[in-house]
């Protein structure tokens, strides 16, 4: 994987995927080294981030390495109508490697085609968030000791949720069974189910997640992103359609942990937080040991 830019999930082998699963587990045990000592990662957030930018910016630091770039496209020269292709010219000739988020879908794969440096795609619309794959396989190993043969649930937004799709894809290489829960609005789209009827992988479609989620190891939730909707109607009409209580978990597997990619707004009420089942916060922390192993490895370090 070295000099080879991450684009999508799919751009890793399974090999590969446990190959940064693993790395991630040793810089947790050793987070702070000089493997990117004099190299420069260029972070550009053309959309708003909290987590992503910020575990990025740590993982770049505990590695020793330096960190340039602009957290919006307000402080870039795109309000002044230069192109992605530019923007990603030039700053490729300034950075070792580029780390960028972008409203519109494709956009990751187009500025790796322009690029002289890899690039890693931190979100891209609607389409792939491929860092926050691995850091949610990571979370899913430590959690489960395994990422062979687990059932999946995976609630709210699943239309645009891009976490939702590269997740997905990298669950498919360990016999996965899915079970999708979400409004009519914002079910998983056909083209990826028919991706996981090619592939031979079982999965099951359902608007109520309260009598069902007992079978779940996994329970993956997700926020209705106001911003993917054009009409403010349609968003308040599912906004608040599927809200997690601890009361709901009483007959739920010991195993059985609920991740989310975050940021929440009502999916999960706050009285679920103190329940051990809950590792949505401890799966943020995992995104900076992840991030700092696909970036030492892009960059061949390790």
């Amino acid at each position: 994987m070295k000099n080879r830019s991450l684009v999508s999930i799919n751009d890793f082998s399974k090999e590969e995927i446990l190959k940064i699963v693993e790395l991630a587990a040793k810089f947790e045990e050793n987070p702070n080294q000089d493997l990117l000592k004099n190299k420069v990662v260029a972070s550009l957030f053309f959309e708003p981030s909290t987590r992503t930018r910020l575990s990025f910016e740590t993982a770049i630091n505990r590695l020793g390495g330096r960190v340039v770039g602009f957290t919006d496209a307000s402080s870039s020269s795109t309000t002044k109508g230069e192109t992605l292709k530019d923007t990603i010219k030039m700053i490729s000739n300034y950075a070792d490697l580029i780390v960028m988020r972008h409203p519109l879908e494709g956009s990751a794969r187009y500025a790796s085609e322009q690029s002289g440096v890899p690039i890693v795609n931190a979100g891209d619309g609607a389409n792939q968030h491929p860092t926050q794959t691995m850091l949610d396989l990571y979370s899913i190993q430590k959690t489960q000791g395994t990422l062979e043969n687990l059932n999946i649930f995976m609630v709210g937004d699943l239309k645009y949720g891009r976490t939702v799709h590269s997740l997905l894809q990298a669950m498919a290489h360990f016999n996965p069974v899915f079970n999708f829960i979400s409004p009519e609005e914002l079910r998983i789209p056909d083209e990826y189910k028919y991706w996981l009827d090619s592939k031979g992988i079982q999965y099951y479609e359902h608007s109520e997640f309260t009598d069902i989620i007992s079978r779940a190891d996994i329970l993956y939730m997700t926020r209705v992103q106001r911003e993917r909707f054009a009409d403010p109607i349609e968003y308040e009409k599912v906004k608040n359609v599927y809200i997690l209580k601890n009361s709901m978990l009483e007959n739920t597997k010991d195993n059985l942990r609920i991740l989310h990619p975050l940021p929440r707004v009502n999916e999960i009420s706050t009285d679920v937080d103190a329940n051990p089942k809950a590792y949505y916060f401890e799966q943020a922390e995992n995104g900076v040991y992840a991030r700092m192993a696909i970036m030492s490895s892009i960059l061949g370090v390790v």
